[in-house]
C-alpha cells in the first residue's frame, strides 16, 4: 500500500494445465506489483516474490512450478521458479547470461525454452527445468519465443509480423523446420502458440490479408494438411487474438472492435464459428479452461474490471474500487477524411453547459482506447472534467485500412484527428474552447508534444509522460524493436529520410508551444530515452515556454505504486490549475490506480504452453499487449 493506494494491474490468473485449481497472478504487495499463487480449492493465496522494484512477468507450468522474471532496474535478469506451495527458488536454466525477457515456454515433460535479449541480439536457450542450458539459436535484433510443443521437440519464434521471418519453427536440436514470411502477398503473420495436445504438432497463426484478419495454422510434414493452412472461411474485419481450447481442436477468438470486445468459439475441423455471449464492454483478457469453461476479465468505463468464470470457479478477489465510476459515458463519432473518428466521452455528473476537458491520448500507435475502467478517467471525471479518448487513425480495432491511414504524415495525421474531435465537441457545446488539455504517455506523450507545437492555439495545457520528444534521437538511442517500428512508420532511418523525422519531431516545434506543459520522464527509460527529453526541455527553456518537469528514477514501465500515484496527483493538480484557475474544485483520485497506460492488459500465455510473449509499443490484438 501507498497511503490509500494500491498497485492495480487487472490480469487473468495463469492456470496449471494439470490442476486447474492452481493459479498464479500478480497483485498488490504494499504498493508494489508482486507474484502470488491462488488455490481455487481452498481459496487461499500466497505471495511468491518480494523484490524492491516489484515483479510482473510470471507463469505456471504443468507441474505447478511458479515462474517469474527476476530483473534489475534496467529490465535485465533471469527466470526463476519454485514449487506452488513454496520452497527454495531455483534458476530456470543454469549457464545463461542475464538479458531482457523475450519469452518463456515449458513443455509437459519439463523442457524449458527461454528467449533473452540485449540491444543487438536475442538468444534462445533450451534445457531441462533447473538444468544446464544449451543455446539453440541467436538472431539479430528483437525476437520472441511464442510457443513450445507439449513434447518439447518444436519451438516457435516470432519476428516482426511484416518481415521475411515473421515466424520461425525450430527443432530442439536447433535445426530450422520452417520459416513463415509476413512480408509477401499473403500479408502480415503472428504466432499464437502450439496446440496443447500430444497427438500432433499444430501452430496457431493469425494472418492479415485483404484487409481482414484470418485464422491459420501450421503443421510439420508434406501432405495436404501440412504446412500453412489458411482458414479463409474464418475472417474478421478488425484485430483478433486467439487461444487453443485444452482439447486442441477448437479456438477461443477475442476480437477488438470499435473500442469493445467480442468472443467467438471456432471449431477448425468442422469449419464453424459461434459467438460466446458477453456483456457490452471490454474483455481485457479471456482464456478457455478445461471442458467448455472460460475465464474472463470484463470491464466497461463505468465498472472496474471483474474476474469471472463461466463454470463459477472461484477466482481471486479484485481490489476494493468503488462499484461505479461517476459521470455519463457515451460514444462520439466525428466525420473525417478516412471515415468517422470514434471517441469515448466521459462527462462529469451534474454538468450544466460546456466544461473543461482533458483529451487522454493513447500510446501505440498500434493500440486503442477501450470502453474499460481507467483510473485516470475516474480521477478526472470525479474532479469535474470531461474526458475524451480518441481512437485516431493508426489505432487498432477499426481494421487494417484505418491502422495504415497516415496520409498527413507520422504524428500529423493523429493530431488532425484530435483537432477535429475538439472542434466537434466545442460546436456541440459540450466542452469549453478555452479550457482543453492533453495528457498522454509514451507515443501518446509524443502526440501531446506535437499537438502543442503544431496547433498551439487550440490547447490550454499539456501533460506528456515518458514521451518521444526528438524523433531522430529516440530512434538512435531506443530499443531495437522500437527502431524497427520507427523505420516502418517513417519508411527508413533518420539517415535515409531525415526530412520525415524532422517534420514529425516535437523538438522542431518546441518554440511554438504556448500552453503550459508538464513533462514527466524516467532516468532509465530504454524506450523513450531520457537524453532526447532533456534536449526538448532545453529547447523549451531557450524559447521561454512555461513548463514543469518531473523525473522518475525508473524505466519506461514501473511496478511500484509510489511513482504512479505521484504522477497522477501532480498531473491532476496541474490540469486543474491551468484549465480552471481560481474556480476549481478539489481534485479527486480513486482509491486504487493502475500502473502503466490506462486500460491495458499485460501479455498472457497461450493456454497449455507456459509461454509469456512480450512485445514493445504494440497493439491489443495478434501483436500482443504492452503497457505504454
Amino acid at each position: 500500500m501507498t497511503g490509500r493506494y494500491q498497485v492495480y494491474r487487472a490480469a487473468l490468473p495463469e492456470v496449471c494445465a494439470a490442476d486447474p485449481a492452481r493459479m498464479v497472478l500478480t497483485a498488490d504487495a504494499r504498493g508494489r506489483c508482486e507474484v502470488f499463487t491462488w488455490d481455487a480449492a481452498t481459496r487461499r493465496s500466497r505471495q511468491v516474490t518480494d523484490r524492491p522494484l516489484g515483479t510482473l512477468h510470471h507463469a505456471i507450468d504443468r507441474d505447478a512450478r511458479v515462474w517469474w522474471f527476476d530483473e534489475d532496474a534496467h529490465g535485465v535478469g533471469l527466470w526463476r521458479f519454485q514449487p506452488f506451495d513454496g520452497g527454495a527458488d531455483r534458476p530456470g536454466l543454469t549457464g545463461v547470461a542475464p538479458g531482457q525477457a523475450r519469452g518463456l515456454a515449458v513443455s509437459d515433460n519439463a523442457t524449458v525454452a527461454m528467449g533473452l535479449g540485449d540491444a543487438r541480439t536475442t538468444a534462445f536457450h533450451i534445457g531441462p527445468r533447473g538444468g544446464t542450458a544449451r543455446e539453440l539459436a541467436r538472431v539479430d535484433g528483437h525476437a520472441g519465443l511464442s510457443g513450445i510443443t507439449p513434447d518439447g521437440r518444436l519451438l516457435a519464434l516470432s519476428g516482426a509480423a511484416d518481415s521475411a521471418r515473421a515466424v520461425t519453427v525450430l527443432a530442439d536440436d536447433g535445426t530450422t523446420r520452417a520459416v513463415l514470411p509476413g512480408d509477401g502477398p499473403h500479408g502480415r503473420l503472428w504466432s499464437l502458440g502450439f496446440a496443447p495436445v500430444g497427438d500432433r504438432a499444430e501452430l496457431l497463426l493469425v494472418r492479415e490479408t485483404d484487409d481482414r484478419y484470418v485464422l491459420a495454422s501450421w503443421r510439420p510434414g508434406t501432405g495436404a494438411a501440412c504446412g500453412v493452412v489458411t482458414h479463409s472461411w474464418c475472417a474478421f474485419d478488425t484485430e483478433i487474438t486467439a487461444r487453443w481450447h485444452p482439447d486442441g481442436r477448437s479456438v477461443l477468438v477475442r476480437q477488438d472492435r470499435h473500442g469493445r470486445s467480442a468472443l467467438h468459439r471456432v471449431h477448425l475441423a468442422e469449419r464453424t464459428r459461434e459467438p460466446v455471449p458477453t456483456p457490452r464492454g471490454t474483455l481485457l483478457d479471456a482464456a478457455p479452461r478445461s471442458g467448455d469453461e472460460v475465464h474472463y476479465l470484463w470491464t466497461d468505463t463505468a465498472t472496474p474490471p471483474r474476474l469471472g468464470s463461466t463454470a463459477d470457479t472461484p477466482l481471486p478477489p479484485t481490489h476494493g474500487i468503488a462499484d461505479r465510476v461517476p459521470g455519463e459515458h457515451r460514444d462520439l463519432w466525428t466525420p473525417g477524411p478516412d471515415g468517422p473518428v470514434h471517441s469515448l466521452l466521459s462527462l462529469p455528473e451534474g454538468r450544466r453547459g460546456p466544461v473543461p476537458a482533458v483529451f487522454l491520448v493513447h500510446g501505440g500507435p498500434a493500440d486503442h482506447d477501450r470502453d474499460a475502467y481507467d483510473g485516470v478517467v475516474h480521477s478526472l471525471v470525479a474532479s469535474g472534467f470531461a474526458v475524451v479518448r480518441v481512437n485516431y487513425r493508426g489505432s487498432t480495432g477499426y481494421g487494417p485500412r484505418w491502422r495504415r491511414a497516415f496520409g498527413q504524415g507520422v504524428g500529423h495525421t493523429q493530431v488532425e484527428d484530435l483537432v477535429a474531435v475538439r472542434a466537434d465537441l466545442v460546436a456541440q457545446g459540450i466542452v469549453r474552447a478555452d479550457a482543453v488539455g492533453l495528457w498522454g504517455t509514451s507515443w501518446g506523450g509524443y502526440l501531446v508534444l506535437l499537438a502543442l507545437g503544431v496547433r498551439p492555439g487550440l490547447w490550454q495545457a499539456g501533460v506528456a509522460v515518458k514521451p518521444v520528444a526528438d524523433s531522430a534521437a529516440a530512434h538512435r538511442t531506443g530499443t531495437p524493436a522500437l527502431r524497427a517500428l520507427d523505420e516502418r512508420l517513417f519508411g527508413g532511418t533518420p539517415d535515409e529520410v531525415p526530412e520525415r523525422y524532422e517534420r514529425s519531431s516535437p523538438l522542431r516545434y518546441a518554440a511554438m508551444v504556448r500552453a503550459p506543459l508538464l513533462v514527466v520522464a524516467a532516468t532509465r527509460d530504454a524506450k523513450c530515452p531520457p537524453g532526447q527529453v532533456r534536449t526538448y526541455l532545453a529547447a523549451l527553456r531557450h524559447a521561454r515556454v512555461r513548463h514543469e518537469s518531473m523525473w522518475l528514477d525508473t524505466g519506461h514501465d514501473g511496478y511500484q505504486a509510489d511513482d504512479h500515484v505521484a504522477v497522477l496527483r501532480r498531473a491532476v493538480v496541474f490540469l486543474d490549475r491551468e484549465l480552471r484557475g481560481p474556480a476549481r474544485t478539489t481534485p479527486q483520485t480513486p482509491r486504487s490506480d493502475r500502473i502503466g497506460d490506462p486500460g491495458r492488459a499485460r501479455a498472457t500465455a497461450p493456454v497449455g504452453t507456459g509461454t509469456i510473449h512480450h512485445t514493445e509499443r504494440s497493439s491489443g490484438h495478434a501483436e500482443g499487449h504492452h503497457p505504454q
